[in-house]
């Protein structure tokens, strides 16, 4: 009895670890953003405070009667909208990378020293952290900011003070890791102190996780830096800021809804771009999260 081997099928090929595409798009609107911002006194129209009443609500360039003269439209003051915006993202990239550094690195040394030291300095510093991010953001940055006083430098600090414990949460959590390695036990016989083992050992393995953190907050800080200057407790006016331009539309949206929609389009795609740009980081830095 003869037998016939059946023909195999084929076996799959091999699938390796696929990388995200550079996220292009947001990469270029966060370049465009950071350009307007730093050219701002080149690429403005006009003055940004310039007041004419008899200019006020002037619907953009594409409406009835829109003029090339303010593309964007002119709101209640008849300043040009299109060169508010144009400043405002001098604000609010300002202030995101700020309170994003301060924060990062505030929260940064305190979860590499919890982490390090772990017993009472441990516990003493997170229950610091927990109490701090027990309290509701929002409600805390508004406190802080109006207990100051509104200003472009106490809108950054009062933010880096909220947002520091997370940076320290999930610092900490990775030097608990990394402190059961055997790298960090044959530093230590080789007498390295606490500062070098610190700097030398924890510190960079820790970079990727702060990086990708970091980078996505900064959306975390504009949306949070547009809502204080909403409530009118972040950049005092007539400074522009495009959570003050947000909240001096609200009233006129069914008759000149151009006032407040371009501040809030801006806001939209700059944190939608940042979070792009996060996600992509944490896929690229973390292996363990690259998709197969």
């Amino acid at each position: 009895m003869t037998t016939v081997a059946l023909p195999q099928a084929d076996a799959p090929p091999a699938v390796g670890p696929r990388r995200r595409g550079l996220p292009v798009v947001s990469l270029a609107i966060i370049a465009l953003f950071v350009l307007v911002a730093l050219l701002a006194p080149l690429l403005s129209p006009s003055d940004p405070y310039e007041q004419s009443l008899r200019l006020r609500f002037r619907p953009p360039v594409w409406e009835e009667r829109g003029a090339w003269a303010h593309p964007l439209g002119t709101d209640r003051l008849g300043r040009d909208l299109l060169a508010r915006i144009v400043w405002g993202s001098r604000v609010s990239l300002a202030v995101g990378a700020l309170a994003v550094l301060l924060a990062g690195s505030l929260g940064a040394g305190v979860g590499l020293v919890a982490g390090y030291y772990g017993g009472r300095v441990d516990a003493t510093l997170m229950r610091v952290t927990d109490a701090t991010l027990s309290f509701p953001v929002i409600l805390l940055a508004l406190i802080l900011a109006v207990t100051v006083g509104p200003s472009f430098t106490n809108v950054v600090i009062a933010i880096a003070v909220i947002l520091w414990a997370r940076y320290a949460r999930v610092v900490r959590g990775q030097v608990l890791a990394l402190m059961t390695l055997d790298f960090i036990a044959q530093a230590r016989i080789a007498g390295a102190g606490a500062w070098r083992i610190i700097t030398r050992h924890l510190l960079p393995n820790t970079l990727n996780t702060l990086v990708v953190l970091m980078t996505l907050q900064v959306g975390y800080v504009i949306i949070l830096e547009a809502s204080l200057s909403f409530l009118g407790a972040g950049i005092p006016p007539p400074t522009p800021a495009w959570g003050s331009m947000i909240a001096e539309g609200r009233e006129f949206v069914t008759s000149a809804w151009w006032v407040s929609f371009f501040p809030g389009l801006a806001i939209l795609l700059v944190v939608l771009a940042f979070n792009v740009l996060g996600d992509w980081l944490r896929d690229t830095l973390d292996p363990k999260l690259r998709q197969l």
